[in-house]
């Protein structure tokens, strides 16, 4: 397959492109460091750093668009807010505009989005019927789904990824916590009753590849292990699998007056289920969060 890749150099892009890469697929990677692509993926990748590389004699056969800025990282300013914005909202109508103009247009259209889009909705089995949240979060991804649909009208199918907590060691959340827990740190973040929905990279990649060729499947998707676990589980099991033990409890009032409305993303919750996934076939290989996080370096 031609397939153009928005946030290739990702912590889940470049899994996927070398996945990709190793099947024989040919990989357009738009990135704005085009530079760095040679020395990521070789020469096998064509790099392009503007959208406007593609012309309208160009012509892929699947579009999967990654593309974020880090959403946790910097405090929600007024301008962070926008850039987060121009981040997802802002490529992906720049998408829809080049998939409009090119002659052939691609078969499918693989959009991000996030599991955030439902907001904190507490020990609630989620799937892909629930309503969208109202706080920031939600209505981000809201908005970001919604600019991946007009692809519809040009005959693409269209597939929102409504994304969990990816799990491996060199990237994500998952990086970030194990230093701490290998120091005995590690901690349980308030009472440890919210959800964390989780998927190990490589069931994640899998399940794009699998939406890549189900052309019966199409809308949001819900990419999470059938099984979510709440923090303290979560917090116990990372913590047993560097054969530590996890004391400590992080109060929400601690961290909310530095994290301000980004605290949600740690203190709320969603105990989101892969129901569509489930019911179209998808086998996952890591259903339990033991069995991921003793493969957390496995691709």
């Amino acid at each position: 397959m031609r397939i153009l890749v928005t946030g290739g150099t990702g912590f889940i892009g470049k899994a996927l492109v070398r996945r990709l890469l190793a099947r024989g697929d040919q990989v357009t990677v738009l990135s704005r460091r085009p530079e760095s692509l040679k020395t990521i993926f070789g020469a096998a990748v064509e790099a392009w750093g503007r959208l406007s590389a593609w012309t309208t004699d160009r012509s892929f056969d699947a579009v999967i668009n990654l593309a974020g800025e880090p959403i946790i990282d910097r405090p929600w300013t007024a301008a962070r807010k926008q850039a987060l914005r121009d981040s997802r909202i802002g490529i992906t109508n720049q998408l829809i505009t080049a998939m409009a103009n090119a002659a052939q247009k691609p078969a499918v259209f693989l959009s991000g989005s996030a599991i955030g889009i439902y907001g904190d909705t507490g020990s609630v089995d989620i799937t892909e019927q629930a309503p969208a949240g109202d706080d920031f979060g939600a209505r981000l991804c809201a908005e970001w789904e919604q600019a991946a649909l007009p692809a519809e009208v040009l005959g693409v199918r269209v597939c929102l990824l409504r994304t969990g907590l990816v799990l491996h060691a060199d990237g994500g959340m998952l990086k970030k916590m194990r230093r701490p827990f290998k120091l005995g740190l590690g901690s349980r973040l308030g009472n440890g009753r919210q959800y964390m929905s989780w998927i190990h990279r490589h069931d994640y990649v899998e399940a794009l590849l699998f939406l890549l060729h189900h052309p019966e499947c199409k809308g949001a998707f819900n990419l999470t292990a059938p099984t979510p676990v709440d923090n303290r589980a979560f917090t116990d099991a990372l913590a047993q699998s560097l054969h530590r033990r996890a004391f400590l409890a992080t109060p929400q009032s601690l961290l909310k007056p530095i994290l301000g409305e980004r605290s949600l993303l740690l203190f709320g919750g969603q105990k989101v289920l892969p129901e569509r996934l489930l019911s179209e076939g998808l086998c996952f290989r890591f259903t339990e969060l033991a069995n991921a996080l003793a493969h957390a370096n496995d691709d």
